[in-house]
């Protein structure tokens, strides 16, 4: 069952219309972190597109000789050659020869060439790009192609048309993030609640929602998993860690300890230090950018308000990642040992506090992709002092991380009780610290797993179905 992905079909459609109109060559570089469907959709994509294309997928280690015999091959088997007996198979490693080849055999009507995994192929043979980029030029671009370019190595298909690369100002490119709340409640036949906890908990990835039996709620699919150590719900998070961090370097430490719930610089450091004392900020903060700029596997929150704000926060941007880190690996390795039922409960017991913090960035980007009833707002973000006393669920302002005017605060309520008279007192005594607040102006929202009892007004109430409602928009 293929998911969702409206928008990226169409996007690539767009794109293959371009070949069709136009008569020359497209090229889109596609990249996505590990299971989040690139492969899949691009498949989806080329069985409806309804012209013919070879698919060709890299191995990781392979030599340049092989990679090229690879490719020939994978391109002597599919529909592009009108005669598969004279495309060649070389054993001389060379990509200019390959793609020679391959202009070759492309028709005079629109194509598809999709090359999957190709940081592998640049990995193992230093003149790939420059092959690329010569083959593109000079063979590919004057004709009907569109060639899709796909890698999990989201910093190495940056780095493929950044300005000082060979590819540079050639591809259009494309991000592939996981499946939204929406699309991930109508594949499982979740209601909106429900389908908030299973976007949680999955990542939105589609090799865990795959696995997800229909209109199972999140707790009870997870206590299900916990039974069998083989689950995707276990081996997705842990293959896309072992592929980011193989070794158990200061890297990996770093995001231990973020994953364990250590938000700030100060305690990552004491965390992820050694014997001899903290984690040095001249080794942390170089570390920290590469996690959150090149690796995107943190997210750094910094507090939203008319004066610049400290201290910035870290968590993990994946949230089926940060339930692996929190209590997932745990439980899988209870499962491994034949102990599910302790697993489920070692779970069970994290589950509220890491649901409850999970949700919130999930929210913001909700209330930013809304017409909202203040028309300034651009983005929502949270406030906090460094004393954590107070904490602001929600700040929407015109702008980040400093704003010019705060048009809204707001409480996130993610519990099974409904947002009451007192916590509507809490967020107006807490929102009168927020640098650049005016209560008399300023509006009051508050969005509840559980709905609202609070009799005094307030000026927006969202429950679930209004967050899902968002990507549906």
């Amino acid at each position: 069952m293929f998911i969702g992905r409206k928008t990226e079909l169409a996007l690539l459609a767009k794109r293959l219309e371009r070949v069709s109109t136009t008569g020359r060559g497209t090229a889109v570089a596609l990249r996505g972190r590990r299971q989040v469907g690139k492969s899949r959709l691009v498949q989806e994509f080329c069985d409806r597109s309804e012209v013919h294309y070879v698919f060709s997928t890299a191995t990781k280690g392979a030599s340049p000789i092989e990679a090229v015999a690879a490719f020939l091959r994978d391109l002597k088997e599919s529909a592009l050659p009108a005669d598969p007996e004279l495309v060649p198979l070389l054993d001389n490693g060379s990509w200019p020869d390959a793609l020679r080849i391959l202009a070759s055999t492309l028709p005079d009507r629109p194509s598809i060439v999709v090359l999957d995994e190709l940081p592998w192929l640049a990995e193992q043979d230093p003149l790939f790009d420059g092959a690329l980029q010569t083959g593109w030029d000079r063979l590919l671009s004057s004709k009907p192609v569109l060639l899709l370019l796909l890698g999990s190595d989201v910093h190495m298909m940056e780095r493929l048309t950044a300005y000082d690369r060979p590819f540079y100002g050639r591809a259009d490119n494309l991000i592939l993030g996981p499946l939204n709340p929406a699309d991930t409640g109508q594949a499982l036949g979740l209601d909106a609640a429900d389908a908030i906890d299973a976007h949680l908990v999955s990542g939105g990835l589609p090799g865990i929602i795959r696995t997800w039996p229909h209109g199972t709620p999140a707790l009870e699919f997870i206590e299900t998993e916990c039974a069998d150590p083989a689950a995707a719900l276990f081996n997705v998070p842990e293959a896309s860690l072992l592929a980011e961090f193989p070794n158990p370097d200061i890297s990996r430490r770093v995001l231990e300890a973020v994953g364990a719930g250590d938000r700030t610089h100060a305690n990552i450091a004491a965390t992820a230090g050694s014997r001899e004392g903290v984690l040095p900020s001249g080794t942390l903060s170089p570390l920290l950018r590469r996690l959150t700029t090149e690796k995107n596997v943190l997210a750094i929150d910094e507090p939203l308000s008319t004066r610049p704000g400290k201290p910035a926060l870290y968590r993990i941007a994946d949230s089926n990642l940060r339930l692996y880190l929190t209590a997932l690996r745990a439980a899988h390795e209870q499962a491994r040992r034949g102990r599910p039922e302790a697993g489920f409960r070692l779970v069970r017991r994290r589950w509220t506090s890491w649901r409850g913090r999970a949700v919130e960035p999930l929210i913001r980007q909700a209330l930013e992709l809304t017409d909202l009833p203040w028309p300034d707002v651009e983005t929502v973000g949270g406030w906090w002092n460094r004393q954590f006393n107070p904490e602001i669920d929600l700040i929407g302002a015109d702008r980040a991380p400093v704003a010019d005017r705060i048009c809204f605060a707001g409480s996130i309520k993610w519990l099974n009780s409904p947002f009451d008279a007192h916590d509507l007192a809490e967020l107006r005594r807490s929102a009168t610290q927020v640098p650049g607040l005016d209560p008399a102006t300023t509006a009051l929202v508050a969005v509840s797993l559980s709905g609202v009892e609070a009799t005094d007004p307030i000026d927006l109430v969202w429950t679930p179905r209004d967050v899902v409602a968002a990507w549906r928009s």
